[in-house]
């Protein structure tokens, strides 16, 4: 991917007892074609739902900026998570600020907007949440590998 290209990060976490089982979840989108080329699940252990949805944010960009984009769109539905990157809302749980300076500090220097969206437009990358969750497991699948035109597989990380 060259410099020039946009990636949308849509990211999403969970959390079955809150705190429970938690995972995040995200999907990273070429936005010149739409097409999804990275589904990634992290699985968190036990957790609320907020530490969950920052890291599948987390992990969305991280995986987004490997790919040196030009520009990063994070698309959540978590009211919360996107208010605090934006500076509008004061993040006060120490867990959270944790996850947010470490946010921060990823995309420092970096073109990076967040948009909220409603649930029923996040649905990818709460499947890739469940998914993990459901596998106690975290894993990435890059599904634009060259000379391949289904997913490269699982890559646990």
């Amino acid at each position: 991917m060259t410099t020039d290209s946009r990636l949308i990060v849509e990211a999403d976490g969970g959390s079955r007892g809150n705190p429970g089982t938690a995972a995040g979840g995200a999907v990273v989108i070429d936005s010149a074609t739409g097409d999804v080329i990275i589904e990634l699940g992290v699985y968190v252990g036990v957790a609320t739902n907020n530490v969950a949805e920052y890291n599948g944010m987390i992990a969305g960009l991280e995986a987004a900026l490997e790919r040196e984009p030009a520009a990063v769109h994070v698309r959540m539905d978590s009211k919360l998570v996107v208010e605090q990157m934006t500076g509008r809302w004061k993040i006060k749980h120490p867990d959270m600020q944790v996850l947010a300076r470490r946010a921060h500090e990823l995309i420092a220097g970096r073109t990076v907007s967040f948009e909220w969206v409603p649930r029923n437009d996040n649905k990818r990358a709460d499947a890739a949440a469940n998914e993990s969750m459901d596998a106690r497991a975290s894993f990435r699948r890059d599904l634009d590998s060259p000379g391949s035109d289904r997913p490269s597989g699982v890559r646990f990380v």
